[in-house]
């Protein structure tokens, strides 16, 4: 499983990324969790509002943080 949480490095897009990497910690996933901060990436992916998080190439959440039972229940 691929997670990307995409965000040029503000305060929101690092918090995504920590409790991303929390969650996939807390379910023992062996998911592979990449920051993806190149604008010209994140366009191509269609995304233009960050933070966003996408798995597997499914836009999961765009402009704002979801919860951390959204993102375990996506995770699976």
């Amino acid at each position: 499983m691929l997670i990307q949480v995409l965000g040029t490095g503000c305060a929101k897009c690092n918090e995504l990324e920590k409790l991303v990497k929390e969650v996939v910690a807390e379910k023992g996933s062996d998911a592979t969790v990449e920051k993806v901060s190149d604008l010209q990436q994140i366009a191509m992916l269609g995304v233009f509002t960050t933070p966003a998080l996408v798995i597997d190439g499914a836009i999961k959440a765009v402009g704002g943080i979801p919860n951390r039972k959204d993102i375990a229940t996506w995770i699976g």
